[in-house]
């Protein structure tokens, strides 16, 4: 009885025979022990009835349990032989058919007026039922998958209680109806109602008996018991050979002791003590017995597919308490009082409820445990010897009930009161031997209520043999949460200075916690891991936090080397865990501090995912890609259950109803109320006037501005797909994105359109006139939605809920550096999945505020600038102009700007153009696009006092992908998580790697090589471009084109693009490097406004396949000043460009995101050297 798993062996397969809950023979099961314990009841509380004016009451409710029970003692071997020795099957139909008669013959003996009959004819429908309970019971693990076999359980204790209140109910009512007396016996007439029910019940349960397929003998070889009481001992002894197997029995058998007495009196309780009419009694046993179905059906809930023991000392103390209850409640009733019967008659029912759930609680993980733990073989014999011991019980149950009340005149409360005294030393008992299980049955319970818990994978552990768990660290409660999760007990390592403290060092020792602590010395620390290894070898479960500590930014920490220590040699595998989503919670370090913080959802949601076992781990980087491959699977599996974007926007925007959310340059400023009006008026005018109902996707031509914000919102929530089309491409390649998508409609103002006229091949919708039809009604109605009406009425109104989290967010098209404008499609599982990532790390609060200056046409702008502070409970204010750094200065100054996004080509002019005193809010610049010079970042700071750093990422990425936390925002002074000349490490569940361009076989630490991503925030595809899709994502994995490095802490850093290569001579030659090394020849560092000065690209080349050019504009250093300065810097001589390799022009093509056009640069350079490479 110390176990609490359900024990398999690891190659068990899931038998074909078996089924779950709703195969036709398990309801059939159900359907036959449904109209059986029914009919049982029924005929019994007929019977006693009859019985009481003739040998008294205490007699009658004795005899009649004790004339039904002592069969199960008599007939136990034969049971136990009959479920054995023929199929399961048969044994039910044949005790079914036994049924039928037995009811006839019970009918008959009423006529005759025979009492002595009666009790004979109770006794022979124990006969039956005894024969019946072994084959029912047995049966169900052949019928029943393992892991449905507590819920299965449940159903059937469910069923049988159920069935029973019906028969009390309906037995007790027959009697009053019929009212049959044996002293002057009726014709048949009189109980003809009688006679029908008690037969015509045993009839249908017959025929839904032969639904149950056929099941096969456990043993056809086994023989008769012609010996019963050899038998009977056999099985006694059987039983007793397993200690755990037969604490439960006992265990069982006193619950059907005390049942059996509680049955018994509450007959007694509701006559004597409430004054109650002998039909009126049903009540009473009925809800009594609909508390055990409840408790039956909870306890199958709470054991979740497990066999939870620690669930019954939890049931043993309700059973306590609410005898007790029903002791005082009554012994209060006032004699005479109609309105104090009335008042204990609804407290009695109420306690006698929850004494029916405790009893469930108590009944049903030790009734599961028998079963499962029973061989097939003997499982039969098993069961028998188990009913013989509760029958026994109950036998005893019936002659002590009949001595309390006619040797010791005990009243009905008092008898509830030494049912629950009994109970106490019983539920010591039981704790005693499982204080692990109740524990962890009673923090379940706790936590349950204030978190969501949600298990994948849990299959992955092994149901016998030694392993060890790693798992990433997020919050003190994660431990609790695995021994939680895990079917089989696991020991913790731990540090010891946690688990030696007073107040938690019992409840650690209680479950075998290893501690370990570095500061002792090696040899302490290698007592440690042997024990670890120990546990592991002698077949226990061990979790490492192999961070080693609590992550104190949300990034997943370097893995330790310990854990290998610990596995190697064992032969046991490694199974990954990761614990998702809490992070934020009020036990991580989120916001800078453990626990003094409020909780931010409720219940708050937690992830757990076991991985596959990993049977002979490299090393610990092996692990941890594993571990965080899992995080990727977890972030994934939130958009199962978390909010779209449009959804989370209106609760965001109710949250700050009356506060500011967005701002523009032109002095627009809405708070959240008038943000969500604003887009509900937007909505409703564009689905009248101008949508069709099918048209999806939506064009929209607009600055980023407050009016962007509030048109790509309604869009948002009307279900369709806004495309900020980049306006900075020629009229040409807009409309070949507008033919791409499919676009009818695209949305502008006259101002911007006035500014920059485009010709376009679509429905142009001018939203400054739109604006004009709306009506007072109108704008009533949507104030109205955003300021009064919940936020999920709106959503069910405008039919946000069944959005799948795979559709279209939006689809952006590149800048088309390279070629043709693609069409990148991002749902809005990539857009929430990115900002929970950067939350994560930037711990964003109601204080911060961004200022966005990057185009929605620009992934950065659309999710970070745009969706973040829509998702978030924080402010933002937008320019169109990055380059206009006068008023981006005075933005920041008058909004107190706390974050915000750049190049590092914006930062320049930020730097020559705003004030210290404008930018001190600022704690935040992270820059991205082109590479940051440490220069530029060292001046950023000695003037403005914070330190811009790095990120990466690409429209494919939505966009983000890596980043480096500067100390502003670093909570953990001991954690890196930034370093100069890196993007920084790749967001929390996201994962990156590089490859051998060549063999795309993986790369260790360091070595150059493609940079792959791979996460939820990976695109969905190229619009329209299959092809491209699957070329750039191979296996969830997106390759960016990039040539990075990435060292041994994880950070990234990038050498090159792959399309900025050339192939000369059998070697990769970037252009990037001979790019930065001239721009710091050529850049002169008094230069008010820096501009592109050169770009280096390639043309083809005869002789060794390419050659370089570099594109310069006019300069005051001669070419050959720059090559000797090159040549200086050492590089190979493949890498230094030819004095005639170089081409003056007046400018470097650009893009508008600021960007190099590669495609004109490109086409400039072969124009010029076209000749010479025909040459």
């Amino acid at each position: 009885m110390n176990s609490t798993t359900i024990e398999e062996t690891e190659t068990q397969k899931i038998d074909p025979k078996k089924g779950t809950l709703n195969s036709t023979s398990f309801l059939a099961l159900l359907g036959t022990q449904f109209l059986g314990a029914m009919n049982d009841n029924m005929f019994r509380w007929f019977i006693i009835p009859i019985a009481k004016p003739e040998i008294g009451d205490a007699q009658a409710l004795s005899l009649g349990l004790a004339c039904f029970t002592l069969p199960y003692l008599l007939l136990a071997s034969v049971a136990g032989y009959l479920a054995d020795r023929f199929s399961k099957r048969t044994v039910i139909v044949a005790c079914k058919i036994a049924e039928i008669i037995i009811m006839i013959l019970g009918i008959w003996a009423i006529q005759l007026g025979n009492l002595y009959l009666l009790f004979i004819i109770v006794a022979l429908m124990g006969c039956q039922s005894a024969l019946f309970g072994p084959a029912k019971f047995g049966s169900i693990p052949e019928i029943l998958r393992d892991n449905r076999l507590s819920k299965g359980n449940g159903l059937m204790g469910l069923i049988t209680v159920v069935s029973s209140a019906l028969g009390f109910i309906a037995g007790n009512y027959l009697y009053h109806f019929t009212k049959p007396s044996l002293t002057s016996p009726g014709s048949f007439s009189d109980i003809s109602i009688a006679a029908l029910a008690l037969v015509g019940v045993a009839v249908i349960g017959t025929i839904i008996s032969l639904k149950i397929r056929s099941l096969t003998p456990a043993d056809p070889d086994r023989l008769f018991p012609f010996n019963p009481a050899k038998e009977t001992w056999h099985q006694w002894q059987l039983l007793r050979s397993s200690t755990p197997l037969f604490r439960t029995a006992l265990g069982v058998a006193f619950f059907w002791m005390l049942a059996s007495m509680a049955q018994m009196n509450v007959d007694t309780y509701g006559i004597h003590e409430l004054g109650l009419a002998q039909k009126d009694i049903g009540p009473l046993l009925g809800i009594l017995v609909f508390g055990v179905a409840a408790g039956s059906i909870l306890a199958g809930v709470w054991s979740a597919g497990r066999i939870e023991l620690g669930i019954v000392p939890i049931g043993a103390a309700g059973i306590v308490v609410t005898s007790l209850l029903l002791f005082f409640t009554g012994s209060s009733v006032v004699p005479g009082s109609e309105s104090s019967s009335h008042f204990y008659y609804l407290l009695s029912l109420l306690w006698l409820f929850l004494l029916g759930v405790s009893s469930g609680l108590f009944d049903i993980p030790l009734e599961t445990f028998l079963q499962h733990r029973s061989d097939v073989e003997t499982r039969g014999s098993i069961l028998a010897a188990a009913n013989f011991l509760a029958f026994f019980f109950i036998l005893i149950a019936s002659g002590v009930f009949f001595v309390m009340q006619e040797s010791f005149k005990m009243s009905a409360s008092q008898i509830f009161m030494v049912l629950g005294l009994l109970t106490i030393p019983v539920g010591i008992y039981i704790f005693k031997l499982l204080p692990n299980a109740t524990i962890r049955s009673i923090v379940w319970m706790v936590s349950r209520t204030i978190y969501k818990l949600r298990v994948c994978g849990h299959d992955n552990l092994p149901k016998r043999g030694g392993a060890l768990l790693v798992a990433n660290h997020v919050s003190w409660l994660d431990g609790i949460f695995l021994i939680l999760t895990s079917s089989r007990p696991v020991r913790m390592i731990a540090f010891s200075t946690y688990v030696q403290n007073r107040w938690v060092k019992w409840l650690t020792e209680l479950y075998n916690t290893i501690p370990i602590n570095i500061d002792d010395g090696p040899k302490a620390l290698m007592a440690s891991i042997k024990t670890a290894r120990k546990a592991i070898e002698d077949g226990e479960l061990v979790c490492i936090f192999a961070e080693g500590k609590l992550t104190r930014s949300g990034y997943l920490q370097p893995f330790q080397s310990g854990l290998m220590k610990i596995i190697k040699g064992t032969g046991a595998p490694v199974i990954p865990v990761y614990i998702d989503e809490l992070w934020g919670s009020i036990f991580s370090f989120h916001g800078g501090k453990f626990f003094w913080k409020w909780p931010r959802r409720w219940p708050y949601p937690v992830s757990i995912r076991f991985g596959k076992p990993i049977l002979h781990p490299e090393n610990e980087k092996h692990v941890q890609k594993v571990v965080q491959n899992l995080g990727i699977e977890a972030a994934d599996f939130r958009k199962t259950y978390q909010m779209i974007p449009p959804r989370l926007f209106i609760r965001k925007c109710k949250n700050r109803r009356f506060k500011q959310k967005i701002a523009d340059s032109t002095g627009v400023e809405l708070s959240g109320g008038k943000v969500l009006t604003g887009a509900l008026l937007m909505r409703r005018l564009l689905n009248k006037h101008v949508f069709k109902q099918d048209e999806k996707m939506i064009g929209v031509l607009l600055p980023p501005s407050v009016g962007g914000c509030v048109v790509n919102a309604s869009l948002a929530i009307s279900g369709r797909v806004p495309i900020n089309l980049n306006y900075t491409l020629s009229d040409s390649d807009i409309n070949y994105c507008i033919k791409e998508a499919e676009i009818k409609t695209v949305l502008t103002s006259q101002k911007f359109i006035e500014k920059k006229p485009i010709d376009m091949d679509a429905n142009v919708v001018l939203l400054d006139e739109l604006k004009l039809k709306a009506t007072i009604f109108d704008k009533l109605i949507c104030l109205f939605q955003a300021f009064l009406v919940p936020a999920w009425i709106i959503e069910r109104v405008i039919g946000l809920r069944n959005v799948d989290p795979d559709e279209l967010s939006t689809v952006i098209f590149t800048s088309g550096s390279t070629g043709k404008p693609k069409g990148v499609m991002l749902t809005h599982h990539n857009i929430v999945s990115n900002i929970n990532s950067a939350d994560d790390l930037l711990h964003l609060t109601s204080r911060d505020c961004i200022l966005g200056i990057l185009p929605f046409f620009h992934s950065f702008g659309y999710t970070i600038s745009l969706w973040m502070p829509f998702l978030r409970n924080m402010r933002a204010c937008f320019h169109f102009n990055p380059t206009d750094a006068r008023t981006v200065g005075k933005m920041v100054e008058k909004y107190e700007v706390t974050l915000f996004a750049s190049t590092p080509t914006f930062l320049r002019h930020f730097l020559k153009r705003c004030t210290p005193e404008q930018f001190k809010s600022l704690d935040l610049v992270i820059t991205g696009a082109e590479k940051l010079p440490q220069s530029l970042a060292k001046e950023f700071e000695e003037k403005f006092g914070i330190f811009p750093t790095e990120g990466y990422g690409t429209t494919e990425l939505a966009p983000v992908a890596a980043v480096n936390i500067p100390p502003s925002r670093q909570l953990d002074p001991d954690e890196i998580s930034a370093k100069p000349g890196t993007v920084g490490r790749a967001i929390p569940c996201v994962m990156a790697k590089t490859v051998d361009p060549e063999t795309m076989q993986d790369l260790p630490d360091g070595e150059e090589g493609l940079l792959f991503i791979k996460g939820p925030n990976v695109m969905k595809g190229y619009l329209n471009n299959e092809e491209k899709t699957a070329e750039v994502i191979i296996d969830g994995w997106y390759n960016t084109g990039d040539f990075a490095t990435i060292d041994e802490d994880g950070f990234i850093k990038i050498t090159g693009r792959q399309t900025r290569f050339s192939k000369i001579g059998g070697e990769m030659v970037p252009h990037v490097r001979i790019e930065e090394l001239i721009t710091d020849i050529v850049s002169d560092p008094n230069e008010d406004e820096p501009e592109v000065q050169i770009a280096v690209t390639s043309v083809p080349d005869t002789k060794k396949g390419e050659r370089l050019v570099v594109l310069y504009k006019p300069m005051n250093i001669s070419v050959d000043t720059i090559l000797k300065e090159i040549n200086k810097a050492d590089l190979p001589n493949l890498w230094v460009p030819s004095s005639d390799s170089f081409l003056e022009v007046d400018s470097i093509p650009l893009l508008g995101t600021g960007k190099l056009d590669l495609a004109k640069i490109k086409e400039l350079a072969c124009e010029a050297f076209s000749s010479k490479v025909t040459s």
